[in-house]
């Protein structure tokens, strides 16, 4: 029978994809198929399928809507592709960080916190209100005044009440902690204001803050803070908005305190800048909520229970015993909820995220937790023919959870959906039904299809992920001896359960464990980063299309010194960002059009043809190139260039090696970190926190983002780091890192209350001879022991 031609598209085709470092290359994706998308890190990946696939997928469904509606959506820009044929809508599962806000959960983030205030709004007893009288986010308000309207053709006045009755706790308004603020770092009381008092960021008398502060008339500018009177002290800390006037502008007035709960605490901790997280560490002690007891409920939203247990109460379990909780459950006339809310839970079990609890702020996740989590609506969903696209959903899975991440994206596949996955483990790439190859390098030197085939044809191809897919590193001969040790004693931050432990100094020390067992509460809870710690955790880098590796690392300081040096001028000239920025696009280097629903238009500035700064500052040399030039040289070519001859400049190149150290030699030093992949932000931050003085490194899964051959070079720098007399001590997933270290400490046996416990502390040939836990049992297989 003919086949018809409806069932004849079944390839997504891109042709000549140019995205980023793409070098004009083009792809055929067998759809209802799990394609993997492999190659070093930075070889175009990312931009093959976020960037133009997806991308495209999204920006065409959102054309789909009237032009009323797109103006309320995100503006996307068309990817630079000749052809883009076949695509589905596109579904994307990232690993960007969830919350922003101190108010969301994981609960709140996936809609369980929903079913679960519907739930004790129908059967809670005793009855207290709707759903919102158990929202932490809901306060509760009550008013009455009178109302007119027409009614019979006369005006009619009346008097009206109204009542919302909410479950936000009032004392902590729904964030479950209350603050006290150290009144010594906001401000030096033996200053006066104009003598620069207050310590608080961003609180200048020379801008803004300081004409409200003058004009407000409240204090006298030239007094020092402790001889305020009490009234003039309450204004500084504590005063109400209040409208001013200054220099004829009308201004609001705010008190200190208030101003810096709204500006600062209202936000995400994790999403805050580093410089406003310093401060806020240092002026304000977080506690519990006296009232609520820190779980942002009113005493009433508490008061109301289902068979012993209030809403607080079943937000603070573990999940897996959640869902237990609710299976038992036996009320046929909310069945329909309570199958949801089942399917809902159970979804986390399944999906490794058993350990959580739904009170869990869902900025304090991981990147893999986060991405597993935006996985859970679309499991069990009805939805097939739709392209899913995973970004490494391996991350921060140990190797016994992968197989069942494994099993659920062929799940999805087998459900009549194209599944395409970003990823390095060979664990994951070898389920693929495709593979799709990168490289062959990173940067300017990736971009092209290296492989494109089944993952057997990949293994015997000759390309760096085919050479590299059977490696496994050895244990080693001999392990370095530790030359002292870090006592834990009765560490009991979340699920730790009072653990004792000693951590050797001076060698190379795997944390480990199945995900959720207790290794990131153990290392950053017990070792806080400070005197002689430095601690690379796995938090996002933020930056403009401004931001760059050189500012990013600092290292456009020294390259601005050497350059004013040379030429007697200031270095603020050869800054993009300040004087020496081109004024026809602002240091962009390009002009963005406007073009109302349609997307903007980006052309290359025609005054500095993008280079970014103006044509005087271009006349000023350094060792015969100007500062354009070196933005535009690679970190390889930029440290031969500052190591020796007229360019020499220590600083400089000391950042430079760094870089190169853990294998960014590739980068350009002015090339946008919005470019970058997520694997290169992890480096670069790396290398940035190397050039600190400290005894002790704490590194949160380094290898997150990097290729198989980008691990071996990590190995090699994670050595140089403990032969130079540091200690490091790394948390990790990953068989190669475990092999490779001196000393291991397994956690768990399990996850969440099944974890928090030491199961092994040992050499790594120790633990493969005793296969005594999961972890031991995957690195004896790996190591083919």
């Amino acid at each position: 029978m003919a086949t018809h031609v409806a069932d004849s598209h079944d390839l997504i085709r891109v042709q000549g994809a140019r995205e980023n470092n793409l070098a004009d290359i083009s792809v055929e994706l067998p759809k209802r198929r799990l394609t993997a998308f492999t190659g070093v890190s930075g070889s175009g990946k990312s931009s093959l399928v976020f960037s133009t696939i997806a991308a495209e997928s999204q920006r065409m469904i959102n054309e789909t809507y009237s032009a009323f509606l797109q103006g309320f959506m995100p503006n996307l820009a068309r990817p630079d592709v000749d052809l883009l044929d076949g695509l589905t809508t596109a579904i994307i599962v990232d690993q960007e960080r969830m919350g922003g806000d101190a108010r969301s959960t994981v609960g709140t983030a996936t809609d369980a916190n929903a079913m679960l205030r519907i739930l004790f709004s129908r059967i809670g007893d005793p009855h207290i209100g709707s759903p919102q009288a158990f929202s932490f986010n809901v306060a509760s308000i009550s008013g009455a005044g009178a109302v007119k309207f027409e009614k019979g053709g006369q005006t009619v006045k009346e008097r009206r009440e109204f009542s919302i009755v909410g479950g936000m706790c009032p004392a902590c308004e729904g964030r479950g902690q209350s603050s006290d603020f150290d009144l010594s770092a906001l401000y030096d009381d033996s200053k006066s204001l104009n003598e620069g008092a207050l310590t608080v960021p961003g609180y200048s008398m020379d801008g803004w803050y300081g004409r409200i502060f003058a004009g407000s008339g409240y204090f006298d500018m030239d007094k020092p803070i402790r001889e305020f009177t009490e009234r003039e002290l309450h204004d500084l800390l504590h005063r109400e908005p209040t409208k001013i006037k200054v220099e004829g502008i009308n201004l609001t007035y705010e008190g200190i305190i208030p101003k810096v709960q709204k500006t600062m605490l209202a936000k995400d901790r994790e999403s805050m800048q580093s410089h406003i997280r310093a401060f806020v560490d240092r002026a304000i002690t977080l506690t519990d909520c006296p009232e609520c007891g820190g779980t942002r409920l009113s005493a009433e939203a508490r008061s109301s229970k289902i068979d012993g247990h209030n809403i607080a109460d079943c937000c603070a379990m573990q999940i897996s015993d959640l869902a237990e909780w609710v299976g038992g459950l036996d009320k046929p006339e909310v069945e329909p909820l309570l199958a949801k809310l089942r399917h809902t839970l159970d979804s986390f079990v399944e999906i490794g995220l058993g350990y959580l609890s739904l009170d869990r702020p869902a900025g304090t996740l991981s990147g893999g937790e986060a991405q597993r989590t935006k996985m859970i609506r679309h499991l069990g969903s009805s939805l097939t023919d739709v392209t899913y696209v995973f970004d490494e959903p391996t991350i921060g899975l140990h190797p016994h959870d992968i197989q069942r991440m494994n099993d659920l994206l062929l799940r999805l596949r087998d459900k009549g959906n194209t599944v395409l996955v970003v990823e390095h483990k060979p664990e994951m790439i070898a389920i693929a039904d495709h593979v799709v190859d990168l490289g062959p390098g990173a940067g300017a030197d990736g971009g092209a299809v290296c492989f494109e085939g089944t993952v057997d044809g990949l293994r015997s191809s000759d390309t760096t992920t085919g050479q590299h897919l059977d490696d496994r590193a050895a244990l080693k001969d001999a392990v370095r001896e530790a030359t002292g040790s870090l006592q834990i004693r009765g560490a009991s931050a979340n699920n730790l359960r009072d653990v004792d432990v000693d951590v050797p100094l001076g060698v190379l020390t795997v944390v480990t464990g199945v995900a959720g067992s207790g290794k990131s509460s153990l290392v950053h809870g017990s070792i806080p980063a400070g005197e002689g710690v430095v601690s690379i955790d796995q938090s996002a880098i933020r930056g403009s299309r401004r931001s760059n590796p050189a500012t990013y690392t600092g290292l456009l300081d020294p390259i601005r010194k050497a350059f004013a040096k040379a030429n007697g001028v200031k270095p603020a000239l050869f800054s993009s960002n300040s004087e020496g920025a081109c004024p026809n696009c602002n240091g962009n280097g390009v002009i963005f059009t406007d073009l109302g629903i349609m997307e903007s238009m980006a052309t290359t500035c025609p005054e500095c043809e993008g280079k970014r700064f103006q044509a005087e500052v271009l006349e000023h040399r350094l060792g015969g190139q100007d500062i354009s030039e070196v933005l535009a040289m690679s970190v390889a070519e930029a440290a031969a260039f500052f190591g020796e001859g007229e360019a020499r400049t220590p600083a400089a190149h000391k950042v430079l090696r760094n870089l190169d150290d853990v294998g960014l030699g590739y980068l350009h030093l002015g090339q946008p970190l919005t470019t970058l992949s997520g694997g290169e932000r992890q480096r670069l931050k790396l290398a940035t926190r190397m050039g600190e003085k400290g005894g002790i490194y704490v590194l949160d899964e380094p290898t997150t983002g990097l290729h198989l051959a980008d691990v071996e070079q990590l190995l090699g720098l994670l050595d140089r780091l403990v032969d130079a007399g540091k200690s490091v001590i790394v948390v990790e997933h990953h068989q190669a890192v475990m092999a490779h270290a001196d000393w291991i400490i397994d956690l768990g046996p399990g996850a969440g209350h099944d974890g928090g416990r030491v199961v092994f502390e040992g050499t790594p040939a120790d633990l493969v001879a005793q296969r005594s836990t999961l972890t031991g049992e995957h690195l004896a297989d790996y190591v083919g022991a």
